[in-house]
């Protein structure tokens, strides 16, 4: 597995797996209502490719395939831990995470924080964040639970 940063080239692959994601993992935990709400409309390609530009995207590619990916903003927001549903339990995650981590650590920033899914939560546990409160977002009128976390930069 090679973690690396993205490429307008992802755009394609990394909408395909968010989207795939989404409607196959995340109906593990939330409900078909749920889903959809957080799936939302469908986007546009070329906003999709311009927000990834917009801050630091990581991949995970695995024989050459767009395994995984995550957003790291400036402040140390990491945002969409997306794997593929194949892939999941493999590592992936972690990877990207370790991969984010080390580049905040570059950055000189010293914490990351994410809201995190009732299926990232765990992933991202696994990685040394901890939940500092439950939060409920809403789409459409849809409740989503999901978790305030953050971790510091230097590994614990």
């Amino acid at each position: 597995m090679l973690t690396r940063e993205y490429a307008g080239s992802d755009a394609a692959a990394t909408l395909d797996l968010f989207t795939r994601a989404i409607t196959t993992t995340g109906r593990a935990r939330y409900t078909a209502e749920q889903v959809a709400a957080w799936l939302g409309s469908p986007r546009d390609p070329a906003q999709w490719n311009a927000d990834r530009l917009r801050v630091y995207t990581a991949v995970a590619e695995i024989d050459g395939q767009v395994g995984g990916f995550t957003d790291l903003g400036d402040d140390g927001y990491v945002d969409r831990l997306f794997v593929h549903p194949a892939l999941g339990r493999r590592g992936v995650g972690q990877a990207l995470l370790q991969h984010v981590r080390t580049v905040a650590a570059d950055r000189g920033l010293v914490e990351l924080t994410t809201h995190a899914s009732l299926v990232a939560r765990p992933v991202f546990e696994r990685a040394g964040f901890h939940a500092v409160h439950d939060d409920v977002v809403r789409r459409d009128d849809v409740e989503l639970l999901r978790f305030f976390m953050r971790a510091p930069v230097a590994k614990t």
